[in-house]
């Protein structure tokens, strides 16, 4: 991630987690700017965090949730986004990666389009933020979350980037110590961000851990780890595709279109608990399934659950050639009680 000039460091908010920077934002700047009939509008393949501060706010102001469904193609339908975004918009709440879908959404346009009407956007980075170069400048996203544990680094710590103008109207998130300017009996003043939503004592050793962990990453180079990635979801997404009674979630990959490195499907007649016990038991193969905190994605694929396998720079045609192997043989032992 490229953050501009150590001047602006101030825009970067260390949090427990990019579940608890989205929840920032939605209790200070959400409930200090929305109003009755206001606007937010998001896509059904947002991560639960990304869903449920808003509704917790919008019962609060009385905004209205709009929700942007999917194409034939399994991507969030982009030129509806696009017709959706009104004078009524005052917030888009959107993916960058699908954590799902493996569908990649095209921030720079969503951006250019919220703001010619006024409309902020708040943008999760989780799933781009470890696999390529996001430059927030270029973006000119009005708030940006990440977490440490994506990025090769220590859970317990994410991060919020927001641009100074809102964040120094924003009111504090939590208060406490390290967070305030003067205490008095009956008021207190506040300290300017990024220390007026820090309060309390700081995760001192995560926040050390993330940045070796970004020191780590830059050094490989964010784009050579994109670019390779790029060709590993494509073998992984082909060599899946390819097993018989898979049914892979998201888009194909194509010459315009590139697919994170990352898998979720469904095997018929076998649920994605099962194929994910049986591979690591018998095979020492990790991969997850469930909702994958995306319920409202998975209820308009039309499915409880699915199973996803995940990929970073780490991996190896190899590994794939190993999952392949052994979920066939997971296949094939769950299809002989048939």
């Amino acid at each position: 991630m490229q953050i501009p000039e150590i001047a602006e460091a101030m825009l970067v908010i260390f949090t427990r987690n990019a579940t608890e920077a989205i929840n920032l934002v939605a209790y200070s700047w959400g409930l200090s700017n929305l109003r009755p009939e206001d606007e937010i509008v998001l896509t059904v393949a947002e991560h639960h965090s990304a869903i449920v501060p808003w509704q917790l706010v919008a019962q609060k102001t009385g905004a209205i949730l709009k929700f942007i469904s999917l194409t034939e193609h399994e991507v969030p339908d982009i030129e509806k986004l696009k017709e959706t975004i009104t004078r009524k918009t005052k917030l888009l709440v959107v993916h960058h990666i699908s954590n799902v879908l493996a569908s990649v959404l095209p921030i720079y346009d969503i951006v250019h389009w919220a703001h010619a009407v006024g409309a902020k956007v708040l943008v999760d980075a989780c799933q781009s933020v470890p696999h390529m170069v996001v430059d927030v400048q270029r973006l000119d996203a009005d708030f940006l979350v990440a977490s440490s544990h994506k990025m090769c680094g220590p859970t317990g710590i994410g991060f919020l980037y927001g641009k100074s103008d809102l964040l120094f109207t924003m009111p504090p998130f939590l208060g406490g110590g390290e967070m305030i300017s003067d205490v008095f009996l009956d008021h207190s003043t506040f300290a300017e961000p990024p220390s007026r939503f820090e309060a309390g004592t700081p995760a001192i050793g995560e926040a050390i851990g993330l940045g070796a962990a970004i020191d780590y990453l830059s050094a490989i180079g964010m784009q050579k780890i994109h670019d390779y990635e790029v060709e590993l979801a494509n073998y992984l997404y082909e060599s899946l595709h390819s097993v018989a009674g898979v049914r892979v979630y998201g888009p194909a990959p194509s010459q315009t279109a590139f697919r994170a490195a990352l898998c979720s499907f469904n095997v018929e007649n076998i649920h994605p608990t099962d194929i994910a016990t049986f591979l690591d038991q018998q095979h020492g193969v990790a991969i997850r399934s469930g909702h994958h905190c995306a319920q409202p994605l998975h209820r308009w694929l039309g499915v409880s659950a699915s199973a996803r396998a995940s990929l970073h720079f780490y991996n190896t045609k190899e590994d794939v050639d190993a999952f392949i192997h052994a979920l066939l043989d997971t296949i094939n032992f769950f299809s002989s009680f048939k």
